[in-house]
């Protein structure tokens, strides 16, 4: 653990349990400033685009057509692109690059 992480965690040990869940809603939403105002976390808004596309898989999910693949595949596929040496990305077979 870096000394960043340790000195940010010791001082969270003074905040309160909602100060927390705070803290823990912006970290969760990347941080992205566009996404926040003043304290509260406001929800992403998708494009149209992405707003389709979501409902497109979603369908397809729901009718049995979408193609899944186990979470224990993926997340080994992901170790194994990161414990390659940078600049030897390939293609992986779900036909995502990570």
């Amino acid at each position: 653990m870096s000394s960043n992480v340790i000195n940010l965690l010791s001082a969270t040990e003074s905040l309160t349990e909602a100060e927390r869940r705070e803290l823990i809603e912006l970290l969760a939403a990347g941080l992205d400033d566009s996404a926040i105002v003043g304290t509260e976390v406001q929800p992403a808004v998708l494009s149209e685009s992405w707003q389709r596309a979501v409902a497109e898989r979603s369908a397809e999910y729901d009718a049995g057509l979408a193609e899944t693949v186990p979470w224990e595949e993926v997340l080994a596929k992901w170790r194994e692109r990161r414990e390659r040496p940078r600049g030897t990305t390939k293609r992986l077979t779900l036909g995502y690059q990570i």
